[in-house]
C-alpha cells in the first residue's frame, strides 16, 4: 500500500506485486499506535480483512481527507476479487487526488488492482503513468517502485502474448 513509515513490517513481492507482513509479532503492535490507513492496511495483511473493511467504511464516512482510506479499501475490495468495487473507489480516490504526486499514488494503487486482474498491459501504462508523474516531482524512489512494476508487468503481458501465440493454446485456432 506504499505508507513508508511501514515498510519494516510488510514488503511488496516483487513477482506477484502483492505486499506480505515480514514481522507479524511487531505489526500486531503497530495496530493500536499507527494511523488508521495504516491500521487497516495491516489488519488485512494479517488477515482480518472483513473487520479492517468494516472499519474503514465506517471511517470513510466520517473522514475530511479520505484519500488514502480510499485507497486502502480499494486494495482490501481488491484482494477480494471485487474488481468493480475497487475500481469505483480508485476512480473517487482519483479525483481527490490534487497533486501530481497524490496522482501518482492512485495511478500506481490502479496499476496493482490491473496486475491483479491479469491485465498487464493496461497496469503497465498506470505505472508508467505514475512513474512519470513521481519523476516530474523528484520523487526517484517513488517513480524507480512504479518503473519496476512496470517491467514486471510488461514481462508478464509478453508472456501472456506468447502463450496465445504458441499453437494449440487458442481455443479459436485460425486456419
Amino acid at each position: 500500500m506504499g505508507m513508508d513509515n511501514a515498510q519494516q513490517l510488510w514488503r511488496t513481492d516483487a513477482a506477484t506485486l502483492r505486499d506480505y507482513i515480514v514481522d507479524a509479532t511487531a505489526a500486531r503492535a503497530r495496530i493500536p499506535v499507527c494511523p488508521d490507513p495504516e491500521k487497516l492496511w495491516l489488519m488485512t495483511l494479517l488477515g482480518q480483512e472483513e473487520q479492517a473493511l468494516e472499519e474503514g467504511l465506517a471511517l470513510l464516512r466520517s473522514s475530511a481527507e479520505p484519500l488514502e482510506l480510499l485507497l486502502v479499501l480499494a486494495g482490501i475490495l481488491q484482494r477480494r476479487y471485487l474488481w468493480g468495487d475497487a475500481a469505483r473507489l480508485h476512480e473517487q480516490a482519483l479525483r481527490l487526488a490534487g497533486t501530481p504526486v497524490r496522482e501518482a499514488r492512485v495511478r500506481h494503487q490502479i496499476g496493482l488492482r490491473l496486475f491483479d486482474e491479469a491485465l498487464y498491459r493496461d497496469a503497465a501504462a498506470e505505472f508508467q503513468w505514475a512513474s512519470d508523474l513521481y519523476r516530474v516531482r523528484g520523487k526517484t524512489e517513488l517513480a524507480a517502485a512504479s518503473d519496476a512494476a512496470m517491467h514486471r508487468a510488461w514481462q508478464l503481458a509478453a508472456a501472456q502474448l506468447d502463450y496465445f501465440r504458441s499453437p494449440g493454446s487458442s481455443p479459436n485456432p485460425g486456419p
